[in-house]
Order: structure tokens, then sequence, then C-alpha cells
């Protein structure tokens, strides 16, 4: 079974996504990681194509059976906290918007949930990567909610966090390529005013008894 979660920055994705498969014992798929770990090594290799990094890069997510303990492994290295720099997050936006390099990643990500049961959480699993997953959810929430709690996470100042995520909305809701919009057939979900314990009885209760 496939749970994809898609939605923007600071709606709770892997936050819910990664207690949801905690609770349900499946496998935990952070793609937005993956597009990250592509983004630390272009600013380490300015010089190399991007989407070349990604079809070479060796991106191992989770550690343990269930797989949603959250490390990150690119090539043999635990990058979990460098892949959270600023910095690094910044240039995952726009190495998202290459087509090439989200290609490349796709197949990696496909190959990830091709076995066992799975929660995955991005900006285009229900649309591109699974679209025949078994429950599409699209989370969100108030912008300046959003904005709080990324403030809170990267220990920044709120305004400039809207700033930055009013601006990389826009760029992720207008690319060409993998556009960050609901799939068909998703369950829309406002994270407003949820706890993550309640977001997540909310999307286990779709799945049924």
């Amino acid at each position: 079974m496939l749970v994809a979660i898609d939605g923007p920055a600071g709606a709770g994705k892997s936050t819910v996504a990664r207690a949801l498969a905690m609770r349900l014992g499946f496998n935990y798929l952070d793609s937005g990681a993956m597009y990250r770990c592509v983004a630390l090594l272009s600013l380490a290799s300015p010089g190399e194509a991007p989407a070349a990094l990604a079809r070479e890069a060796s991106i191992e997510l989770g550690a343990g059976p269930s797989g949603a303990t959250g490390r990150v492994l690119l090539d043999a290295r635990d990058v979990t906290e460098a892949v959270r720099a600023p910095e690094v997050s910044e240039a995952a936006s726009h190495v998202a918007a290459d087509r090439s390099v989200r290609a490349a990643l796709v197949v990696k990500q496909r190959e990830l949930i091709a076995h066992g049961d799975w929660v995955a959480e991005g900006r285009d699993i229900g649309s591109v990567v699974a679209p025949d997953a078994s429950l599409k959810v699209f989370l969100t929430a108030d912008p300046h909610e959003r904005a709080r709690r990324r403030a809170v996470e990267l220990g920044a100042a709120p305004d400039a966090v809207l700033a930055e995520q009013t601006l990389r909305d826009e760029r992720d809701s207008t690319r060409a390529h993998s556009p960050l919009r609901p799939a068909p057939g998703a369950v829309t979900l406002d994270t407003t005013g949820l706890s993550v314990e309640e977001a997540v009885d909310r999307i286990a209760g779709l799945l049924g008894p």
C-alpha cells in the first residue's frame, strides 16, 4: 500500500508523514530530502550538471526496518543535518525546477516504493511519481501559520520566512514541470490549528478500519 502526501513547505508534510508511517508500520519516503541531496552536491560542485549529479548519487532514506527515522545518507555519508541548512533549502527549490533532475529522482523514488508499504511525501508524489497510490492527500495550511512553523524550525524571523515562502510557492506552482498542485482524486486537508496527532488521525481514518 502507498499513501502519497503532497503540499507546500510548512504544511506539515514531513512531520505528519513520518508520524503516520510510524503508526502504520510503513516505510517513509521524504522526496524533498532527495532534492536537497542534489542541491548539496550542486553547491559543492558548481561546475557539474545537476541532472548528472542526481543520476549518479546514491541516496538512502531512513534507518531500520520501518525507514521512519528520517536519516539521509548521500553516497554512504550521513547528511541528515547538512541538507536542512537554509542555503541548501533555497538551492533545492531551484534544482527541483530542472526537468532532468526531476526525471532522474522520479526513477529513484519509484524504485524505492516498488516493494512494501510506504508513506511518501513531497510535491508531486500523487500527481507524477505514484498517481495510482492507494490514498492521495494534499496538505495545506494558512500561509502565516506555515511561515510560523518554518521560522520555529529554522530559528529565523517569521516575516523573512513568509517572504521567501511566497516566492517559493510562486516558483513551485508555476514551474513548467510537475507544478505544485493537488493530484486528481487527492483529499485536501488543511492542517491550520491541527496537532500532528490530529492530522495523522484524519489521514489514518481515510484508510478505513
